[in-house]
């Protein structure tokens, strides 16, 4: 990556407030649509996220890698990858960033900008599947960057939009999605009661997939 430090930070605010735009946005229109049935509101929600996601690596991935997730972003620090001094700057932003798109879907929806979430989201089967999501989301990630670079937008989307579905929590794998879907007490909502469990699971799922990623794809060395 070229940019400077301020470029990439500013991508990483934009590109995750977009995301989360996209989330709670299409989870109110799903919501306004769907007549009730839960199972097409959720289908609703879950395919323009996973094509915003593809979209956003694509276009901020050159630019900042296009992490636009807290976990992302330590995951590659403890890899060597990113510095403390990049790190810290990205992580505000993708939190900052996050909080905006959520206030900018209100907006677009006529609704009131300043939410609390009332939905529930919690209990052993919850914390478990954002462990499993977001470990599968790392998995993903280094997976592709060791073989297939250029597959990593498509797969992440792919992943998430899968992961919607197969995990009882929907997939946050997020804590700065998490943060910001506390703050809207829409269909993508997470009552704020739930959101330091869901994020220690989502940390307890990515240092998992971190360590077994640096064993599965670590350098091969001559027999």
């Amino acid at each position: 990556m070229t940019a400077d430090l301020p470029r990439r930070t500013a991508a990483e605010f934009l590109g995750t407030a977009l995301l989360l735009a996209t989330v709670i946005g299409s989870g109110i229109m799903a919501a306004k649509l769907a007549g009730g049935n839960g199972a097409l509101a959720l289908l609703c929600n879950t395919i323009p996220t996973g094509a915003i996601l593809a979209v956003l690596i694509l276009i901020f991935g050159p630019v900042s890698g296009a992490h636009l997730n807290p976990i992302v972003t330590l995951a590659f620090v403890f890899r060597r990858d990113v510095t403390g001094a990049v790190a810290l700057p990205y992580l505000a932003a993708q939190v900052l960033g996050a909080i905006a798109g959520a206030w900018l879907a209100h907006l677009m929806f006529d609704l009131p900008v300043l939410q609390v979430a009332s939905t529930a989201r919690v209990g052993a089967g919850q914390w478990v599947a954002e462990a499993v999501a977001t470990f599968g989301l790392l998995l993903t990630i280094f997976g592709c960057l060791s073989g297939a670079r250029e597959a990593v937008p498509y797969a992440v989307a792919l992943y998430i939009t899968a992961a919607y579905w197969f995990t009882s929590s929907t997939s946050f794998a997020n804590p700065a999605v998490t943060i910001a879907r506390s703050l809207s007490d829409t269909f993508a909502g997470i009552a704020p009661n739930g959101v330091i469990a869901f994020i220690a699971a989502q940390c307890a799922g990515a240092i998992m997939a971190t360590l077994l990623a640096n064993w599965l794809w670590a350098p091969r060395t001559s027999a």
